[in-house]
């Protein structure tokens, strides 16, 4: 047995950056370069500056709020992860994280924060907030300092291709000392072009009307099978992604119209923003998202997360989601074509929805209405062939759109509508589970699925005083929103878990025998560049849903009745041979493979204290035991010391809630492993954390090495 010490890996911290004020007077002084090797961050210079004209620079005392993204740690461990958590047959399958236990194995540290919020107000900045999640650290200051402490300039510009409109940017990439590059991802911010805009669509010319026109929820629940899950959404929360606000009124007199009701909207604030006073040009947006929903999951509740239109707002609301834990899908109708979008706030965002995946989050984007050529009305234009940004991040469904037929309320047909957002990502790189027939390349394809979003076939909606029919891959995001709000109601039902990162699972489903039963395959029409085929197509992805075949599909098959219990395992990484501690939260450096103790099978193992100093280690893991289970709790134990006699000076804890099930202690010490067992029966229909706590003296060191842990249920 050798002394061991304890590795800090560095991980990064995201910070939202906006701008109060816009104009050019006084010049900024040019930056005073630094002694230190600075090293550049990718992807920080929106795209537009190359298009634009500079007019000056931004008046060095303007005001700017940055938000400084920090980097994930342990990515390939993630990864890992978050394959098993998704992948049925691992122990990992389904034993989602929570918050606390995604920051402590794959967060930043709070030392990577401090050290982010150091440098920062060594630069005369002004730190305002850090996330929940430690990714992202808010700072503001003005252009003059943020210039000094990036490494860039602040100019303002006009965009030729959106009428001459005023903008500010940085000229050049930002940067960061050498000391900070292992734990920056980027900085957003420096610029305010980019906005996100919502994928709406309605029939032109068309006005409010007095009586409603278009499907209400009778229509589309029929056609895609929604009345036969056999569920409402009771218990489920589902949040909204949104740039603008609502009337509540509006919401009412849709419920009132078709005889649905329901928990109340709740709208939740990020940086500040409540729109709900006087809502925008996207208030129609908002409130389709919700109405749709409603039509699909009556019961469910709906929290309308709003947050300001900008890079700085859009990442901080993805953190505030994930962190807060509130839902188990996030609905998505906003979004940004990729190649005008900065990587830097793109990766920034798609850190959270890592995080997501990672807690059992289902994510569902439109892919945007400008088909394959995403970039529309946008500056890079219709000539270039691009896709929206979130719907093509690798942990988001992006949802497509179909012209629906249907007879009374029943499914008659679908087609492709002609400008659903389809194609190919130039940011990220196709992922495991993205196969099967139809899918090609290397990069991420969007869309996965589709369902109804011409306005041809469009939904009636009610908003802003009146009676519309809206169409756009902003209807289709939220029904396969509300469905999923029923399948996680029917999940926990049957005692399962909830849907989590859907592509996984559909993409199984889909190169299945079951995909013609669960899917109806789109194979007429077609976007600018993509036609509609056999299988997967880069206009409908798979199709659309044939709901309740594809609950029954997506549970198993079958459903366990309530009272009965299947046995299986279930802890999570018991024997920690993924190299990293999920679904386990351990202090650092336990989970371990090191030559110093063996293991008792495979390579890792948990090692706590062995330092010969004051010291305590934890390792600790949420299970829920299903009702009518007996469960046994066994894990080997291995206790090497230095101590001699019979004196207990170092000790292991075990618990299971806050019971304490055993204690062992250097007196324990013994050549080889032991298993030990425990009854848990008594925790059946409960959840219960299961905690090993390892508390070492100031001197003579003691080991406790646990592996192949499990609890055992029949």
């Amino acid at each position: 047995m050798r002394p061991r010490s304890l590795a800090l890996s560095a991980a990064i911290a995201v910070l939202p950056l906006t701008a109060f004020s816009l104009g050019v007077s006084t010049a900024q002084a040019a930056p005073v370069p630094h002694a230190a090797a600075r090293v550049s961050l990718p992807g920080t210079v929106t795209p537009a500056v190359a298009r634009s004209h500079k007019q000056g620079d931004l008046p060095a005392a303007q005001q700017l709020s940055v938000a400084v993204g920090l980097k994930l740690r342990d990515a390939a461990g993630l990864d890992r992860f978050l394959a098993a958590v998704s992948t049925p047959g691992t122990p990992e399958y389904g034993r989602y994280l929570t918050p606390e236990q995604f920051t402590a194995a794959f967060g930043p540290t709070q030392a990577d924060v401090d050290q982010v919020r150091a440098y920062l107000t060594s630069q005369g900045l002004s730190v305002s907030s850090v996330s929940a999640n430690r990714q992202v650290v808010n700072a503001q200051g003005t252009a003059e300092q943020l210039a000094k402490a990036f490494g860039t300039h602040e100019s303002s510009y006009t965009d030729p291709q959106q009428g001459n409109r005023t903008f500010f940017a940085n000229d050049s990439a930002a940067s960061v000392p050498a000391a900070l590059a292992g734990v920056v991802e980027g900085v957003s911010g420096l610029n305010n072009h980019t906005v996100r805009t919502a994928q709406l669509a309605r029939p032109n010319g068309a006005s409010p009307q007095a009586a409603p026109g278009g499907f209400g929820p009778a229509q589309y629940d029929g056609a895609y099978n929604l009345g036969k899950v056999g569920a409402d959404g009771t218990g489920v929360n589902v949040a909204l992604w949104e740039f603008d606000g609502y009337k509540s009124t509006n919401l009412t007199t849709y419920d009132n119209q078709y005889g649905l009701s329901g928990p109340a909207v709740s709208t939740v604030s990020v940086d500040g923003a409540n729109y709900d006073a006087s809502p925008g040009e996207g208030q129609g947006e908002v409130e389709l998202d919700s109405e749709i929903v409603r039509g699909v999951a009556p019961k469910a509740t709906q929290l309308v997360y709003e947050a300001p239109n900008s890079d700085q707002g859009e990442i901080d609301m993805a953190a505030k989601i994930v962190a807060d834990n509130r839902v188990s899908v996030i609905s998505i109708s906003w979004g940004s074509c990729e190649p005008d979008t900065t990587a830097s706030s793109m990766t920034a965002v798609n850190n959270s929805f890592k995080q997501a995946a990672a807690q059992g989050i289902s994510v569902f984007s439109a892919s945007g209405d400008d088909g394959s050529r995403d970039c529309t009305r946008s500056d890079s234009g219709s000539t270039v062939k691009a896709v929206d940004f979130p719907a093509s991040s690798p942990y988001n469904t992006g949802v497509g759109g179909t012209n629906l037929k249907v007879s009374g309320n029943a499914y008659s047909s679908e087609s492709a509508w002609s400008t659903a957002g389809g194609g190919v990502s130039t940011q990220f790189a196709k992922p495991s589970w993205q196969t099967g027939t139809g899918v090609s390349g290397t990069m991420r394809t969007v869309p996965d699925v589709s369902s109804n979003a011409d306005p041809a076939s469009g939904f009636a909606i009610y908003t802003a005083g009146g009676w519309q029919v809206y169409g756009g891959t902003s209807a289709a995001a939220p029904l396969w929103s509300g469905y999923t709000a029923l399948y996680n109601q029917k999940a926990k039902a049957a005692g399962k878990s909830v849907l989590g990162e859907a592509n996984p699972k559909l993409y199984t489903l889909a190169n299945s025998s079951s995909y013609g039963s669960v899917f109806h395959d789109v194979t007429t029409g077609k976007n600018q560049d993509f036609s509609t085929k056999a299988g997967y197509d880069q206009v409908t992805g798979w199709g659309t849903p044939v709901t309740d075949a594809l609950t029954t599909a997506l549970l198993g098959g079958t459903t366990t009745p309530p009272g009965t219990c299947t046995a299986g395992q279930l802890i999570g990484n018991g024997g920690f041979e993924t190299g990293t501690a999920a679904p386990w939260t351990a202090s650092t450096g336990v989970v371990d493979n090191a030559s110093g103790e063996a293991p008792h099978a495979g390579s890792w193992k948990a090692w706590l204290d062995g330092y010969g100093s004051a010291h305590t280690d934890t390792l600790s893991q949420t299970v829920s035991i299903p009702a009518g289970c007996k469960a046994t709790f066994t894990f080997w134990l291995h206790v090497d010391t230095a101590e001699t006699g019979s004196t207990a000076y170092d000790k292991l804890t075990v618990k299971a809630g806050s019971t304490t099930l055993a204690t062992y202690s250097n007196a324990n010490a013994a050549t080889g492993y032991v298993q030990k067992s425990f009854d848990l029966s008594g925790y059946a229909g409960q959840s219960v954390t299961l905690t090993f706590s390892g508390v070492e003296d100031s001197s003579l060191k003691t080991s406790f090495v646990i592996d192949d842990a499990a609890l055992n249920i029949s």
